[in-house]
């Protein structure tokens, strides 16, 4: 069973990032207004990330779990069950190889955050998180797409 619910989240996830990849498309063409994200929210949301990819790299499960918003916690339940589904399911942002950040964006009313990560086996990916700004001002991972890039680091 729990293959069974690895399998479908994985699989509607990636559904989920194709429809986003669409949307944004679409709203480009339709003129939608897109703001860049700067300054200290930039900054914040950066770090926020940062800290998230930094508990993984140690196995720190109650830490990572802590930078993600309420909705997510509530969906996983226990650090435990989150942590495994990133090691299962997302393994570059599990252990990347190599991380840079791109600009934040704001598409509609939420806040995009694409990386670009390096797998161990040099494959560029793209990992798009959707952050969430919590009413004392700070903010917390809502999500997390992932998309290959073409390419290879050699």
């Amino acid at each position: 069973m729990r293959r069974s619910f690895l399998g479908c989240l994985r699989f509607c996830l990636s559904r989920w990032f194709m429809l986003l990849l669409f949307g944004a498309a679409l709203a480009g063409q339709a003129g939608a207004q897109e703001a860049q994200v700067g300054g200290a929210n930039a900054r914040a949301i950066e770090q926020v990330i940062r800290a998230q990819l930094d508990a993984f790299s140690s196995d720190d499960a109650g830490k990572a779990f802590s930078y993600t918003a309420p909705g997510i916690r509530r969906a996983f339940g226990t650090p435990e069950n989150f942590i495994a589904m990133v090691r299962h399911s997302y393994p570059v942002v599990y252990r990347p190889a190599a991380v840079s950040f791109l600009k934040p964006e704001m598409v509609g009313s939420e806040v995009l955050q694409p990386v670009r990560m390096t797998d161990t086996d040099g494959t560029l990916w793209i990992a798009i998180y959707t952050m969430q700004r919590q009413p004392g001002g700070a903010w917390l991972t809502n999500g997390c797409r992932l998309g290959r890039t073409q390419g290879q680091v050699t």
